[in-house]
């Protein structure tokens, strides 16, 4: 049976978080949420969205390094850019 909603503690594993930090997120409005008794769901179809907003350590990491080479490489051509 495929479930339609996830709990805090399986979007936390997909997405490689803490369950705190998947709480943070729902009380920000950053993830749609509902509160089903004492407990909040995800629901499944939801995910897609989540995941292209959350970025992992590694990826921030990642992308940081690829700026900073592409900033080393082309700094000069870049600032030309950014006059025209």
């Amino acid at each position: 049976m495929d479930k339609e909603f996830l709990s805090t503690a399986e979007v936390a594993l997909a997405l490689g978080i803490s369950r705190q930090a998947i709480f943070k997120k729902i009380k920000s409005g950053d993830i749609k949420a509902q509160k089903i008794g004492r407990s909040f769901v995800i629901n499944k179809k939801d995910m897609p969205e989540i995941v292209g907003s959350i970025l992992s350590k590694n990826d921030k990491k990642m992308i940081d390094e690829s700026v900073k080479k592409t900033v080393l490489e082309y700094g000069e051509t870049l600032k030309l850019l950014g006059k025209e």
